[in-house]
Protein backbone atom coordinates (compact mmCIF):
# COMPACT_ATOMS: atom_id res chain seq x y z
CA UNK A 1 0.00 0.00 0.00
CA UNK A 2 1.35 3.54 -0.60
CA UNK A 3 -0.34 6.96 -0.25
CA UNK A 4 0.86 10.86 -1.35
CA UNK A 5 0.42 13.17 1.08
CA UNK A 6 1.42 16.80 0.78
CA UNK A 7 2.98 15.92 -2.38
CA UNK A 8 4.95 12.95 -1.48
CA UNK A 9 4.95 9.41 -1.57
CA UNK A 10 4.86 6.99 1.28
CA UNK A 11 5.47 2.95 1.95
CA UNK A 12 3.25 0.64 4.36
CA UNK A 13 5.90 -1.32 5.62
CA UNK A 14 4.84 -4.18 8.06
CA UNK A 15 7.14 -5.24 11.10
CA UNK A 16 7.96 -8.81 11.80
CA UNK A 17 6.69 -10.08 15.27
CA UNK A 18 8.39 -12.36 17.03
CA UNK A 19 11.60 -12.36 19.34
CA UNK A 20 13.72 -12.54 16.77
CA UNK A 21 12.83 -8.96 15.31
CA UNK A 22 11.48 -7.55 18.62
CA UNK A 23 14.62 -5.48 18.43
CA UNK A 24 15.85 -5.11 14.68
CA UNK A 25 14.59 -2.48 12.79
CA UNK A 26 16.62 -1.03 9.97
CA UNK A 27 16.66 -3.69 7.01
CA UNK A 28 13.79 -5.50 8.92
CA UNK A 29 10.59 -4.06 8.20
CA UNK A 30 8.87 -5.75 4.92
CA UNK A 31 5.89 -5.77 2.36
CA UNK A 32 2.80 -7.30 3.71
CA UNK A 33 3.73 -10.74 2.18
CA UNK A 34 3.09 -14.43 2.58
CA UNK A 35 3.44 -18.03 0.46
CA UNK A 36 1.33 -19.59 -1.99
CA UNK A 37 0.53 -22.77 -2.86
CA UNK A 38 1.69 -24.21 -6.22
CA UNK A 39 -1.04 -22.79 -8.76
CA UNK A 40 -2.46 -20.81 -6.65
CA UNK A 41 -3.12 -16.94 -8.34
CA UNK A 42 -0.56 -15.24 -6.69
CA UNK A 43 -2.50 -11.64 -6.59
CA UNK A 44 -5.52 -13.18 -4.66
CA UNK A 45 -2.75 -14.81 -2.12
CA UNK A 46 -1.57 -11.02 -2.10
CA UNK A 47 -4.54 -9.80 -1.45
CA UNK A 48 -5.47 -12.44 1.50
CA UNK A 49 -1.98 -12.26 3.51
CA UNK A 50 -2.71 -8.49 3.16
CA UNK A 51 -5.73 -8.65 5.35
CA UNK A 52 -4.48 -11.40 7.46
CA UNK A 53 -1.40 -9.62 8.23
CA UNK A 54 -2.89 -6.27 8.78
CA UNK A 55 -6.85 -7.09 9.62
CA UNK A 56 -8.01 -4.83 6.53
CA UNK A 57 -9.23 -5.71 3.23
CA UNK A 58 -6.87 -4.19 0.71
CA UNK A 59 -8.74 -2.73 -2.52
CA UNK A 60 -7.59 -0.30 -4.99
CA UNK A 61 -6.34 -0.68 -8.53
CA UNK A 62 -3.59 -3.17 -8.43
CA UNK A 63 -0.21 -2.15 -9.74
CA UNK A 64 2.42 -5.61 -10.96
CA UNK A 65 5.39 -4.80 -9.05
CA UNK A 66 7.19 -8.39 -10.59
CA UNK A 67 8.88 -10.48 -8.45
CA UNK A 68 12.60 -10.74 -6.44
CA UNK A 69 14.14 -13.31 -4.55
CA UNK A 70 15.61 -12.51 -1.16
CA UNK A 71 18.71 -13.33 0.26
CA UNK A 72 17.55 -16.87 2.06
CA UNK A 73 16.00 -17.83 -1.77
CA UNK A 74 12.40 -16.60 -0.91
CA UNK A 75 10.86 -15.09 -4.08
CA UNK A 76 8.30 -12.91 -3.54
CA UNK A 77 5.56 -11.46 -5.63
CA UNK A 78 4.51 -8.07 -5.22
CA UNK A 79 1.98 -5.59 -6.41
CA UNK A 80 0.86 -2.34 -5.29
CA UNK A 81 -2.34 -0.09 -4.83
CA UNK A 82 -3.04 3.53 -3.25
CA UNK A 83 -4.65 3.99 0.22
CA UNK A 84 -4.59 4.15 3.55
CA UNK A 85 -5.40 3.12 6.82
CA UNK A 86 -8.88 4.26 8.32
CA UNK A 87 -8.78 6.50 11.40
CA UNK A 88 -9.92 3.61 13.51
CA UNK A 89 -6.85 1.41 12.30
CA UNK A 90 -5.96 -1.35 14.68
CA UNK A 91 -3.48 -3.90 13.59
CA UNK A 92 -5.16 -7.62 13.88
CA UNK A 93 -2.22 -9.65 12.53
CA UNK A 94 -2.34 -13.48 12.13
CA UNK A 95 0.14 -15.36 14.78
CA UNK A 96 2.37 -17.89 15.03
CA UNK A 97 3.52 -20.53 17.33
CA UNK A 98 7.35 -21.52 18.30
CA UNK A 99 9.70 -22.86 20.93
CA UNK A 100 10.58 -19.45 23.42
CA UNK A 101 12.95 -19.63 24.98
CA UNK A 102 14.97 -21.57 22.94
CA UNK A 103 15.30 -25.14 24.00
CA UNK A 104 12.86 -24.48 26.79
CA UNK A 105 9.78 -27.19 25.69
CA UNK A 106 7.58 -24.25 25.76
CA UNK A 107 5.28 -22.91 23.27
CA UNK A 108 4.26 -19.05 22.76
CA UNK A 109 2.25 -17.37 20.05
CA UNK A 110 3.52 -14.56 18.33
CA UNK A 111 1.65 -11.92 16.07
CA UNK A 112 3.42 -12.80 12.55
CA UNK A 113 3.48 -8.60 12.13
CA UNK A 114 3.81 -6.21 15.34
CA UNK A 115 3.40 -3.19 13.89
CA UNK A 116 2.61 -1.23 10.52
CA UNK A 117 3.43 2.26 9.66
CA UNK A 118 4.00 4.32 6.50
CA UNK A 119 6.89 5.92 6.06
CA UNK A 120 8.30 8.39 3.43
CA UNK A 121 10.73 6.92 0.53
CA UNK A 122 14.10 7.52 2.61
CA UNK A 123 13.06 6.06 5.50
CA UNK A 124 11.54 3.27 4.03
CA UNK A 125 14.32 2.06 2.21
CA UNK A 126 16.49 2.16 5.51
CA UNK A 127 13.32 0.41 6.94
CA UNK A 128 13.13 -2.39 4.42
CA UNK A 129 14.73 -5.96 3.75
CA UNK A 130 17.53 -4.88 1.60
CA UNK A 131 16.31 -7.35 -1.32
CA UNK A 132 12.42 -5.84 -1.09
CA UNK A 133 14.53 -2.35 -2.18
CA UNK A 134 13.64 -2.45 -5.69
CA UNK A 135 10.34 -3.04 -4.82
CA UNK A 136 10.04 0.64 -4.13
CA UNK A 137 12.15 0.91 -7.13
CA UNK A 138 9.67 0.06 -9.45
CA UNK A 139 6.66 1.65 -8.07
CA UNK A 140 8.27 5.33 -7.67
CA UNK A 141 9.54 4.54 -11.49
CA UNK A 142 5.70 3.34 -12.59
CA UNK A 143 4.17 6.81 -10.32
CA UNK A 144 6.66 8.75 -11.57
CA UNK A 145 7.36 8.09 -15.16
Amino acid sequence: MFRRKGGTLEFLLAHPGGPFFARKDEGAWTIPKGEAAPDEDLLTRAQIEFEEELGIQPHGNWIELGSIKQKGGKTVHAWAFEGDLPDSFELKSNTFEMEWPPRSGQLKQFPEIDRAEFFVEEVARRKINPAQTILLDRLADVLNP
